[in-house]
């Protein structure tokens, strides 16, 4: 007997279920039993299954939340002059941004919207410290050493905690 997907192979074997003789290659073992590929059905959860139109609301949510967490970042670190200050909202920022990415496509979880929701953090952090001087637009970074290693530290922190939320 030959294996129906791997005709240059001989077999003994068939699927539990349909008797369709199979190889070691395509057996898929399940609690039931030894089946083939097509018995198996092998499909992703429900929760790792992401459409398209669950991207696209995921990055309308993300982007739409960058705006307003960085908008209120920037205005809390202007009104209270704290060095560590950032420490503290970057992972506030990167778990309601993750929460409400999650919340947006039904708290469906997977890599690609742990991406939208690293890159949201990263776009709140930007707008943070955008400043807004007799009509012109700034950005309000500082280069020292010590401060550039907190704000790396910080938006790290940021964007861990929104990865995990979502992934």
């Amino acid at each position: 007997m030959r294996c129906a997907t791997h005709p240059e192979v001989e077999t003994n074997l068939r699927c539990g279920k349909c008797g369709k003789p199979i190889c070691p290659k395509c057996l898929v073992q399940t609690p039931v039993g030894a089946r083939c590929p097509d018995c198996a059905q092998l499909y992703k959860l429900p929760t790792y299954r992401i459409s398209t139109k669950y991207y696209l609301i995921a990055i309308g949510t993300g982007l739409g939340m960058a705006i307003a967490c960085g908008a209120i970042w920037g205005l809390i670190e202007w009104a209270v002059r704290l060095f560590y200050l950032s420490l503290l909202l970057a992972p506030a920022v990167g778990y309601a941004i993750g929460e409400v990415v999650s919340l947006s496509v039904n708290r469906k979880r997977g890599t690609g919207l742990a991406i939208i929701a690293g890159v949201a953090v990263a776009i709140s952090y930007l707008l943070s410290n955008v400043r807004f001087f007799q009509g012109m637009i700034l950005f309000s970074f500082s280069f020292s050493p010590f401060h550039l290693v907190l704000s790396l530290l910080a938006l790290a922190l940021g964007v861990f905690v929104a990865v995990t939320r979502v992934r």
